[in-house]
């Protein structure tokens, strides 16, 4: 066990008090089946919903130069709280030997500020990270001209952060996917299950990690299910 860092806004965790790093990789990574499903030599686009500490953003930074170093990939992630550098740092300190370089070239480009909007990192030629600092409610709908392979749905709670799971949300999920786009996400509460398939998502209910009995992934049919 270690310190987890926790949101005061919605007074919960930002990842397992197991092994945070091993519940993404389980939950996200797996569950979308990466890095399998990536082409090497084609471009790939995660959108994430609750940036956090930026955990599964330096998963997938890992990942893609450990196994696929010509692809161009995009990591998109939905955040209305945004910590600072420091809360980062010490959020990530469990992996600081692991994530070292790559936190500190981060922060390098991360914007002081943290104005509300959508903020573009060209971390390394082949990664670029979109960051929208908002309500996802709103930012969503705003994003254009992209098409998702792969969502990880890592806001907190649906008890504590409502607002993260809505039928906006999953809509525009939807409206930004391609036949075949893959979804994952630690919780399987009934209506995210119901709402996803009201967008057109088929969902598996499958064994979750750690302490959590079951999780949720899928992929976009655009077949939509009556909640």
């Amino acid at each position: 066990m270690y310190d987890v860092p926790r949101s005061n806004a919605f007074d919960d965790i930002y990842f397992s008090v197991e092994n945070g790093a091993e519940e993404s990789e389980f939950v996200f990574f797996k569950g979308s089946n990466l890095p399998q499903s990536w082409d090497t030599n084609s471009s790939y686009t995660i959108a994430e919903t609750g940036f956090g500490t930026g955990l599964n953003f330096f998963l997938a930074w890992e990942l893609l130069e450990k196994n696929a170093p010509d692809l161009k990939l995009k990591f998109i992630s939905y955040e209305m709280y945004p910590l600072d550098a420091e809360e980062i740092r010490k959020g990530l300190s469990r992996w600081g030997s692991r994530f070292e370089n790559k936190i500190e070239k981060f922060l390098s480009l991360y914007p002081e500020q943290r104005e509300t909007g959508r903020h573009i990192l060209e971390i390394t030629p082949s990664l670029t990270l979109c960051l929208y600092i908002g309500d996802v409610n709103e930012c969503l709908p705003m994003t254009q001209d992209i098409v998702v392979d792969a969502w990880f749905l890592d806001g907190f709670t649906p008890a504590k952060n409502p607002l993260m799971w809505t039928d906006t949300v999953f809509k525009n999920m939807a409206r930004l996917s391609k036949e075949g786009t893959s979804f994952a996400t630690f919780t399987s509460a009934g209506f995210v299950k119901r709402g996803l398939q009201a967008a057109g998502f088929d969902v598996e209910k499958t064994k979750g990690f750690g302490r959590k009995r079951e999780r949720l992934i899928g992929k976009f049919t655009g077949e939509a299910a009556s909640k």
